[in-house]
């Protein structure tokens, strides 16, 4: 899949809503953030698999804050497997994958580390590699693309 070009810089608030459609993800609310080189996604139940002989990686997300009773299961290819600091400090292996993100008009592919994020009030979290070129922040905006109402895409009432 290619990238689509900006035409000119994609501009995100310090939070916005994306869309991970090959993980089953039509609404995720993700904290922009250019401190992080890597961009988490929440996963947990996470384990690796073979499928054809590739590796995958299956594992399960709550995607909206403050509800562990909606939980998506996925599945992706496994891209590969590296040790991330995480803002305190603390660093662990991660399990890494490769998903499209939408917003908007805009789509890109961008890696994501698997981790539990169940503490942290946002379930993804975008870092600067994956707007790297292409996107600017505007710390004063948020939801610049609009809110997405995750109880109709995910059908909760």
């Amino acid at each position: 899949m290619q990238n689509s070009p900006p035409q000119s810089r994609i501009k995100f608030g310090w939070r916005e809503w994306f869309a991970l459609p090959d993980l089953g993800l039509p609404a995720i609310k993700a904290k922009i953030d250019t401190g992080a080189k890597t961009s988490a996604l929440h996963a947990f139940e996470i384990e690796c698999c073979s499928k054809n002989g590739k590796d995958f990686v299956r594992f399960k997300i709550h995607p909206v804050q403050n509800n562990n009773q909606l939980v998506v299961n996925c599945e992706a290819p496994l891209l590969d497997q590296r040790m991330v600091s995480d803002s305190g400090g603390h660093s662990e292996t991660r399990y890494v994958i490769q998903t499209r993100l939408i917003y908007g008009e805009y789509q890109r592919l961008i890696e994501l580390t698997l981790t539990n994020r169940d503490s942290m009030r946002f379930r993804m979290l975008l870092g600067r590699r994956a707007m790297q070129g292409v996107a600017m922040v505007d710390p004063d905006a948020s939801y610049l693309c609009g809110k997405l109402n995750y109880k109709r895409l995910y059908k909760l009432s």
